[in-house]
């Protein structure tokens, strides 16, 4: 094990809570401060650790695939730009919901709930109030507090944060956070669709041995590795030559040139990877080591369940596309809608990479409601473009000119309401095949 893979293990050990430094790290383990700042970075990209201004880096829990509802403390100081004033223990606790405090102490009781967080001005009774009620304390407006309700903050571990922002900023700033979270949610990963643990192959073994792991598991193709995990080739049935032999090695037959992945890489640019190399498997790797495997046919079914779930949040293409119709006409598919303020550029025309990116949009939408397959864009060439003012509606017909066993084209023309035209465009994609 290297010094860098013991450090993350150590952390790992440590208490949700415990303060981490370089300096002590690289006193306790003798190693380098170089080295133990390297491996506090990657813990943090782990998500274990978590570094909050004017307090350090503390160990925290890590949360698989979270939901934005379930933020830390120390994320909402640095939405904020917040300055912890009192109990510092507990900025790894989750909180659940935000109140905001603009009522009676009576009415703001039965609001406040274990592991929320009252977002108030210098009131010192409603802060009182929330932290005897296991509540954590957002102070607006800059506003400190009381040596008495840091030293409540204290005993109970429950952070009491203040902000230089007034409420309603703040509130904007948290559902700011929430919004893009939201969309970030929304993205499938590799890691949630990799296989682990998956069979593999040594340099070393035979023939006759993949033939053996063949009957047990019934697939033909298998990563394969050396003696550290390492994966070094990829073995299929097309790579087993006509004279072969039961005792060749699968190190000498072995396709040499592997394609791989990591556990962040998005499914998106999985498949497109996938179908232009036409692979039916991708290793996943972490540092050149083996974790696990994604196939085609698990890259496909992730696309299409996520193709059927309801957007949580709008990207820049849904709010575009919200103002678009569209309608089939002779075999030509008919989009209509009007230019919105989204779409402008510095000198109050459309853009032309919103238009651009409206032509290729509706030139996939419309490959998919025409054949429904899953297809990954290849390639787009964009003739010309006019400039068109806001709220001008603009008509846009999208015509398939070719679909073939890998790919297809689609034509896509953009003209105003007086049928002078607008863009041109050429739209080639590749089909991704179980």
């Amino acid at each position: 094990m290297s010094k860098h893979e013991e450090i993350i293990k150590h952390i790992l050990s440590l208490e949700v809570g415990y303060k981490i430094s370089v300096r002590s790290m690289a006193s306790e383990l003798g190693v380098s401060e170089g080295t133990a700042y390297r491996a506090i970075k990657d813990c943090e990209a782990l998500g274990i650790v978590s570094t909050i201004p004017r307090v350090g880096t503390v160990r925290i829990e890590k949360v698989e695939k979270k939901s934005i509802e379930t933020l830390t403390y120390a994320e909402v100081v640095n939405i904020v730009d917040g300055t912890i004033l009192g109990g510092k223990e507990g900025v790894y606790k989750t909180l659940n919901k935000f109140v905001i405090g603009a009522m009676t102490l009576e009415a703001m009781e039965k609001y406040i709930n274990p592991n929320c967080m009252l977002i108030v001005g210098n009131r010192e009774e409603a802060q009182e109030l929330a932290l005897n009620n296991e509540s954590a304390v957002l102070i607006s407006g800059g506003f400190t507090c009381s040596d008495r309700i840091r030293k409540l903050a204290n005993e109970k571990c429950l952070p009491i944060i203040s902000s230089s922002y007034d409420t309603f900023t703040i509130a904007t700033m948290i559902n700011k956070a929430i919004s893009e979270s939201l969309i970030k949610k929304d993205i499938i990963l590799v890691e949630d669709i990799m296989k682990n643990n998956p069979v593999t192959l040594s340099v070393n073994d035979t023939v006759a041995d993949w033939k053996e792991v063949m009957d047990k598991t019934k697939h033909e193709r298998y990563p394969v590795v050396d003696s550290e995990n390492k994966v070094v080739g990829i073995i299929t049935l097309k790579d087993l030559p006509i004279d072969y032999s039961i005792e060749d090695p699968i190190g000498k037959l072995m396709s040499k040139s592997v394609i791989t992945v990591n556990a962040k890489t998005t499914v998106a640019y999985a498949a497109h990877i996938m179908g232009w190399e036409s692979i039916e498997i991708c290793p996943v790797v972490e540092g050149k080591k083996l974790i696990g495997i994604i196939t085609r046919h698990d890259v496909i079914k992730a696309l299409q369940y996520a193709s059927r779930q309801p957007q949580v949040s709008d990207t820049l293409e849904d709010v575009i596309l919200k103002n678009f119709e569209y309608e089939m006409q002779n075999g030509v598919v008919h989009f209509y809608g009007r230019i919105i303020p989204q779409m402008l550029d510095t000198i109050g025309t459309a853009s032309w990479s919103s238009l651009n990116m409206l032509l290729s949009t509706i030139g996939l939408v419309t490959l998919r409601q025409k054949n429904n397959i899953n297809i990954s864009v290849d390639s787009i060439s964009t003739y010309f473009m006019r400039p068109v003012q806001v709220d001008n509606e603009i008509d846009i017909y999208a015509k398939i000119m070719d679909t073939g066993r890998s790919f297809c084209k689609v034509e896509i023309d953009m003209a105003d309401k007086n049928g002078s035209q607008i863009g041109k465009a050429l739209l080639s994609a590749r089909v991704i095949k179980k």
